[in-house]
């Protein structure tokens, strides 16, 4: 099994740390191919970055569907879960978000769960995002690091901050794990978990694993009809000219 990680931002070493962390978590017989977007910007902490992300994301799935051996299935590695459902739209096979992934996961550890993300402003996505795939009534608390995710890789402190804040969440919220709520947290979520005594959640490898049990079953390609289905064929102009070809 081939699985697309798609790095949903254009940082080449973030893409490299999540490609890493993600074939750490796959199956033997399960290949992680990374791509990095080829537009957008550099991390994603707002509603505008992630927005500027989606065209990027698409041009990615849409790249890989017309490679001579497409992927599997595809992982969009960015906690905001960018694009999700335009990329379920247009690929031929199951798309996984992070997020989604990840509080699906902590939905089954039993119990509540919290979110340590990054940045204090990305804290309304994590809990809009709880709502849309109906676990908001399992997610005891939500928090930011206050790192920027360019800064997790670099900063000698983000693993210890890390920590103590998904310590803290445990504590104060009550809840039974953690979700970390950026990808560029993915090598960390083991070493956190054996500190804190709890199960500590990075939605990379929730979103392999569940990539991996999920292509067997899914029935892909997706509907002829209905939501989901191929987008209308449509002209469309200025930059987004070269998305007509879906």
């Amino acid at each position: 099994m081939r699985i697309c990680l798609i790095n949903p931002n254009t940082t080449t070493s973030m893409t490299d740390l999540m490609v890493r962390a993600a074939q750490a978590a796959a199956g033997s017989g399960t290949e992680i191919v990374g791509v990095t977007s080829s537009m957008g910007p550099a991390s994603i902490e707002s509603h505008y970055d992630e927005a500027l992300a989606v065209p990027g994301v698409l041009a990615a799935i849409t790249a890989d569907r017309a490679a001579e051996t497409p992927c599997d299935a595809y992982v969009l590695a960015c906690f905001g879960d960018p694009g999700l459902d335009a990329a379920r739209e247009i690929a031929d096979a199951p798309v996984l978000g992070i997020a989604q992934a990840a509080m699906a996961l902590a939905a089954l550890v039993g119990g509540g769960f919290s979110v340590v993300t990054t940045l204090s402003r990305t804290i309304g996505r994590a809990d809009e995002l709880t709502h849309r795939y109906g676990v908001a009534g399992l997610c005891r608390g939500l928090h930011a690091c206050d790192i920027p995710v360019l800064e997790l890789e670099t900063d000698p402190d983000t693993e210890a901050v890390l920590t103590d804040a998904c310590a803290r969440a445990l504590a104060d919220d009550g809840a039974e794990s953690v979700v970390l709520g950026c990808g560029g947290m993915a090598d960390l979520a083991a070493r956190i978990s054996a500190k804190i005594g709890a199960p500590v959640i990075d939605g990379v490898a929730a979103a392999v694993r569940l990539a991996e049990a999920l292509v067997p079953v899914a029935g892909y390609p997706g509907p002829a009809s209905g939501e989901y289905s191929r987008p209308p064929a449509k002209r469309y102009t200025g930059m987004l000219a070269g998305f007509e070809r879906l």
